[in-house]
């Protein structure tokens, strides 16, 4: 015997908010994982060699403290380190021995230190407008997942209306009101100068990340639109409530890959070496130069799946209703 109506509206409900929560947790957790390794590096000292995790809102360092006892470590520990660019060259040089062995290490400065004798570009210059913008697209999906979760055609509306207000306030005070957009062009523009030693390009480019956030935040806010006034006028447009979220974790990687691209095909002659234009890993092992690459999916990843999988599933039964006419 099939579930009733109303015993179907809390499956979709329930699985719609478990999702949200999956979604909200894997915002704040690693989503993907890379790592280098090399002989200068040795494994007692540096576990899983020069690794980081790529966040939605940023790269953070992800390394992790060497074996206690190690005598690699110990040497390391015992060194004063300047690990500016113009002093240690990850590539020529010997053992490593930069700020500290793994322990206190800061892999994403130490990552973009191997990527500058490559001529590549600083990571802090990939994926600039979706770091930042990242926080409000997950509201926005927040409160598609809300109004999914709903039945009826008027409290849904009611909550894409509300919801999407506030979003659209927040993102706007954020990012204008209260300055954020301008601090984080000048953090962007400091943060790729510190490798990259062209300052009128770079001016450049902080415009262009400027300009075309603009861009995607009055796009965002009209897509808001869109989604209400699709919401009121076609009953099916009511599962891309639930099929664009549940998608994110094609979206990450989609953008992933592309921002890979645009690293491993951009590379600048000021690099010590001269490789060919390349793809870096998206999902795999890889080598470049002396280096082997590693490249994963992380926790957070597996709650981007978990929640698919269960607005795919509220999905089927949302739409079984709306053909039956069980739900607006």
């Amino acid at each position: 015997m099939s579930a009733t109506p109303n015993k179907q509206n809390l499956i979709v409900a329930g699985l719609s908010l478990f999702a949200l929560a999956m979604i909200v947790a894997a915002y704040f957790s690693p989503i993907w994982w890379v790592s280098l390794t090399a002989p200068n590096y040795p494994k007692d000292a540096f576990p899983d060699g020069i690794r980081i995790h790529f966040h939605f809102d940023g790269v953070h360092n992800g390394c992790r403290a060497a074996a206690k006892g190690s005598r690699q470590a110990t040497e390391i520990l015992e060194k004063d380190i300047d690990h500016s660019v113009e002093r240690y060259n990850p590539i020529t040089d010997g053992k490593a021995d930069v700020n500290k062995g793994a322990q206190g290490l800061d892999c994403v400065h130490e990552m973009n230190t191997i990527n500058h004798y490559v001529g590549m570009f600083p990571i802090a210059s990939g994926a600039p407008v979706e770091k930042p913008l990242a926080k409000f697209f997950f509201g926005f999906f927040a409160v598609m997942l809300l109004a999914f979760a709903v039945p009826k055609k008027k409290p849904r509306l009611a909550i894409l209306a509300a919801g999407f207000t506030g979003v659209a306030a927040w993102m706007l005070v954020h990012q204008y009101g209260m300055g954020h957009l301008e601090a984080h062009v000048a953090q962007y523009v400091k943060e790729t100068g510190t490798f990259f030693k062209e300052p009128d390009k770079i001016a450049v480019w902080g415009d262009n990340v400027r300009n075309i956030t603009h861009v995607v935040v009055a796009g965002l806010i009209a897509a808001m639109l869109v989604v209400i006034a699709g919401v009121a006028r076609i009953k099916q447009f009511t599962l891309l409530l639930a099929l664009v979220p549940a998608l994110l974790p094609a979206f990450f990687v989609i953008t992933y890959a592309s921002w890979l691209w645009f690293f491993g095909h951009n590379l600048h002659p000021w690099g010590a070496f001269t490789v060919k234009p390349f793809m870096p890993t998206v999902f795999g092992e890889g080598k470049v130069a002396q280096f082997s690459t590693y490249s994963y999916p992380y926790w957070g990843y597996g709650l981007l799946v978990l929640a698919m999988l269960a607005l795919l599933l509220a999905i089927l039964i949302r739409r079984k209703q709306v053909r039956e006419g069980l739900a607006e």
